[in-house]
């Protein structure tokens, strides 16, 4: 028997995921909300039998053993912390404090199969990451989280949490040093004006060596409204390897230095059905979740199906399914960069990443 699931979030991400758990067989019991008001509509919207503004009423539920937390990201270590010390199963979206467990783009099947190439051989050694991601704005049309840097908004958390987090996957590699520059070009719009301003980045650009060597620049642009565009490539000695979307191509060089035809990999069709009946036509919904994450939220559903279905009772669950998950560690990794590289852009000069241990980090519920 699958777990129930209690969610923490009203967000538009939270209407593409109860479709795809409900479609894998898991029971949404019950939804929180910042205010009783955003709960209860969410709930009515997405027929969820129980809705509350208060973490105690989903966590102490006894038909709820899976929690996923996708509320503002300031509050993501808080509600975590409490989960696990009461034995609930936890995921965790987008960075905050010590909670990171960021996984969409690693279930994506391209990214999954540019890892096992470039541990095959397939680029030699790894050189150069060059990651390209552009879309519209994430700024809605009132004052929210997203509009504030202190509560997790920005490019840089919303899109370069999952970037960093995805070359340090396929590359196996971990940041040392970094270098970023961020900005805020849009600090009001018609409708956010006044007394609140918005103070979130909305461009960021930055540069990363790794451990083995090899260099990453990354360029993240929110001014680009009409779609979501996004590019990784994995530059080595012998060839590269590029997602774009979600399709994987390749291109090998030759022991003269010519390269070949670049080659379709793998074509990253969309899911068939549940990934094309949704709303398009809103630029803000298609930046805060474009296809190559949603579906990468949708095969992550189905492994945590895998992992639970095959385990031993509600309680119980199987480590392989969900093996290339994030674990709370690595999210600890990806806030420790994004954290090098806010100070890098204030300071304008590179700096060291340094992972907290477990002697000289704060503790969680000090980080909200």
């Amino acid at each position: 028997m699958l777990p129930g699931i209690g969610v923490f979030g009203t967000g538009d991400i939270v209407r593409a995921l109860v479709p795809f758990l409900r479609a894998k067989g898991f029971r949404v019991e019950a939804i929180w909300g910042r205010t009783l008001e955003a709960a209860e509509n969410v709930a009515t919207e997405l027929n969820i039998p129980f809705h509350t503004n208060k973490v105690d009423d989903v966590l102490l539920r006894k038909d709820v053993d899976l929690v996923f937390i996708i509320c503002q990201p300031d509050l993501h270590a808080q509600i975590a912390v409490k989960a696990l010390g009461i034995g609930k199963h936890v995921l965790c979206d987008r960075p905050a404090g010590l909670c990171q467990f960021h996984t969409d783009l690693r279930f994506l099947p391209a990214f999954v199969q540019m890892k096992r190439r470039v541990e095959a051989g397939y680029v030699g050694t790894v050189n150069v990451c060059d990651v390209r991601v552009h879309c519209g704005s994430m700024i809605g049309t009132q004052f929210d989280w997203m509009c504030s840097h202190l509560m997790g908004g920005g490019i840089l958390t919303m899109v370069g949490s999952h970037i960093i987090d995805i070359v340090s996957f396929v590359t196996g590699q971990r940041a040392s040093r970094v270098h970023g520059l961020m900005r805020t070009f849009t600090k009001s719009t018609d409708k956010i004006n006044g007394i609140r301003w918005i103070d979130s980045d909305d461009f960021c650009s930055f540069q990363m060596i790794l451990e083995g060597g090899a260099c990453v620049t990354a360029t993240l642009n929110s001014h680009m409204g009409g779609g979501f565009i996004q590019e990784v490539a994995v530059c080595g000695s012998r060839g590269r390897l590029v997602v774009r979307g979600a399709a994987l191509y390749g291109q090998t060089t030759s022991s003269g230095g010519m390269a070949t035809r670049e080659e379709l990999i793998h074509q990253g069709l969309d899911e068939p059905s549940l990934l094309t009946n949704r709303n398009t036509s809103n630029t803000r919904i298609n930046s805060l979740l474009p296809q190559p994450y949603l579906q990468g939220l949708f095969r992550l559903v189905g492994a945590l199906k895998e992992a639970f279905a095959t385990g031993d009772g509600e309680h119980g669950w199987l480590k392989g399914p969900v093996a290339s998950a994030a674990s709370f560690e690595d999210g600890q990794y990806v806030q420790a960069v994004m954290d090098a590289l806010r100070l890098s852009s204030a300071s304008r000069q590179w700096e060291q990443v340094t992972v907290a241990t477990d002697e000289t980090q704060l503790n969680p519920l000090d980080q909200t």
